[in-house]
C-alpha cells in the first residue's frame, strides 16, 4: 500500500514536473512584445480563428473609417493582410460562427451608421455579403447562442439609442427581429450564461443626457423575449462582463454618475442577484476583461481619471480580489484583447491620443496543480489511476490518468 502511493506521488511530480518545465523558461504576469499591425487602428474588432489565427478587421484611424484586414499568427508573431472588407466600418460586431466563418455586422462608415453585414472566410481570406440587419446600429453587442444564431441587441443610430434586438441565422444568411429589451441602452454587456440565456446589464439610457442604467435583463432563445432580473447595485456604462468558471458573471469598473468607477460585482444566475465582490486597484472604463486558463481574470488598460492606463490587474475568484500584475508595454483603450490557443492574451491596436499599430502579449502566471480527487488509492501493478482536477498544463487539461508500472 505504502510503496504504490509512493510510486504513485512519484509518477504524479514527475508528470507535473513535465507539464511545467517548458512554462518555467517563460517569465508569466508579463507583457512582452509581438510584431505590430500592418496598419494602426482603433475600434475594430479581433476574432480567433478555428485555425488559431487571429482576425483583425476594420476600425478607425486618423485618415477615417477602415476596410484593410490583418492576420495575426501566434507561431511567429507577425501581421499579414487578407482581403478587405466589403465596407470600411469601426465599432461594428464580429462573431465566429459555428462554421468557422467570422460574421461583421453593422458598426459606422464613412457617412452613418451600418446595417449591412458581411462575413469572413478564413479558408479563402476574402469576405462576402450576407443579409442587412433589420436596423442600422453601431456598438451593439453580439452573442453566439448555443443555437448557432446570433443575438445582437441595442446600440446606436441616428434616431438615438435602441432597446430592439435581431437574430441572424447563418444557414440562410438573414436577419429577422426578436423581442425587444425592456430598455434602451448603448455601452451596455451581453454575456451567454451557462444555462443558454443571455445577460444584458447596464449601459446608458438616454440620448439626450447622461442616464447610467443598473437595470438588468436576460434573453430567452426559446422564447424569443426579454425578462427583467435583479439589479446591478452601481448604475455603469462602457464596464466589461466576464463569465466565470462557477457560472458567475464578473461586472467591473466602468463609468457612472460619479465618475470612473473601481467597484466589480457578481451576478449568479441561480438567484438573480447581484452581489460586491473586492474593488479593482484602479477606476478604469473603456478597459478588456478575459477570463484566463488558470481561471483568474486578467483587466487591462483603459481609461481613468489620469488619462490613459498602462496597468493590469487580475481577479481570483477563490479570494474575491483584485491584485497587480505586470503593466503594458503601452497605455491604450479602445484595442483588442484576445485569448490565443497557448493560453497568452493578444493587446493590438488602441487610442492613447494617437492610433496605435503596436501590439504586445500577455503570459499568464501558472497556478499549482488542484486534485480534486482519486479513482484508486490501491491496486495491483498496471490499475489505471484516474486523476481529475485543474492546472494539469497548457491548455488546463480536466483531468489524467496514470497507469503503475513495476520498478
Amino acid at each position: 500500500m505504502h510503496t504504490l502511493m509512493w510510486k504513485l506521488a512519484f509518477l504524479l511530480a514527475f508528470i507535473l514536473t513535465v507539464c511545467f518545465s517548458a512554462q518555467a523558461q517563460h517569465n508569466p504576469g508579463t507583457f512582452t512584445a509581438t510584431g505590430s499591425l500592418t496598419t494602426a487602428r482603433g475600434h475594430d474588432s479581433a476574432t480567433l480563428l478555428d485555425n488559431g489565427l487571429v482576425l483583425i478587421a476594420g476600425g478607425y484611424c486618423n485618415s477615417g473609417d477602415l476596410s484593410s484586414a490583418e492576420l495575426y499568427n501566434p507561431a511567429t508573431g507577425t501581421f499579414i493582410p487578407t482581403g478587405s472588407l466589403i465596407t470600411a466600418r469601426d465599432s461594428h460586431t464580429a462573431t465566429l460562427l459555428n462554421n468557422g466563418l467570422v460574421l461583421l455586422a453593422g458598426g459606422e462608415g464613412t457617412y452613418d451608421e451600418l446595417s449591412n453585414a458581411e462575413v469572413y472566410n478564413p479558408a479563402t481570406g476574402t469576405f462576402i455579403a450576407t443579409g442587412s440587419m433589420t436596423t442600422a446600429r453601431y456598438l451593439a453587442t453580439a452573442t453566439l447562442l448555443n443555437n448557432g444564431q446570433v443575438l445582437i441587441t441595442g446600440g446606436a443610430s441616428s434616431i438615438g439609442f435602441l432597446s430592439s434586438a435581431e437574430l441572424y441565422n447563418p444557414e440562410i444568411g438573414t436577419f429577422t427581429a426578436t423581442g425587444s429589451m425592456a430598455t434602451a441602452r448603448f455601452l451596455n454587456t451581453a454575456t451567454l450564461l451557462n444555462n443558454g440565456q443571455v445577460l444584458i446589464t447596464g449601459g446608458v439610457g438616454n440620448y439626450d443626457g447622461p442616464d447610467y442604467l443598473s437595470s438588468a435583463e436576460l434573453y430567452n432563445p426559446a422564447t424569443g423575449t426579454f425578462t427583467a432580473t435583479g439589479s446591478l447595485i452601481t448604475a455603469r456604462d462602457s464596464h466589461t462582463a466576464t463569465l466565470l468558471n462557477n457560472g458567475l458573471v464578473l461586472i467591473s469598473g466602468g463609468y457612472g454618475s460619479a465618475g470612473d468607477l473601481s467597484s466589480a460585482e457578481l451576478y449568479n444566475p441561480s438567484t438573480g442577484a447581484f452581489t460586491s465582490t473586492g474593488s479593482l486597484n484602479t477606476a478604469r472604463m473603456d478597459h478588456s476583461s478575459t477570463l484566463l486558463n488558470n481561471g483568474s481574470v486578467l483587466i487591462t488598460g483603459g481609461k481613468g481619471s489620469n488619462g490613459y492606463l498602462i496597468s493590469a490587474e487580475l481577479y481570483n475568484l477563490a479570494t474575491g480580489t483584485f491584485t497587480s500584475t505586470g503593466s503594458m508595454i503601452t497605455a491604450r483603450y479602445h484595442y483588442t484583447a484576445t485569448l490565443l490557443n497557448s493560453g497568452e492574451v493578444l493587446i493590438a491596436g488602441g487610442n492613447n491620443g494617437s492610433f496605435l499599430s503596436s501590439a504586445e502579449l500577455y503570459e499568464a502566471s501558472y497556478v499549482a496543480p488542484q486534485i480534486a480527487s482519486l479513482s484508486a488509492t490501491s491496486g495491483a501493478v498496471g490499475t489505471p489511476i484516474a486523476i481529475t482536477g485543474t492546472g494539469f498544463g497548457p491548455p488546463q487539461a480536466e483531468s489524467m490518468a496514470l497507469f503503475l508500472n513495476p520498478t
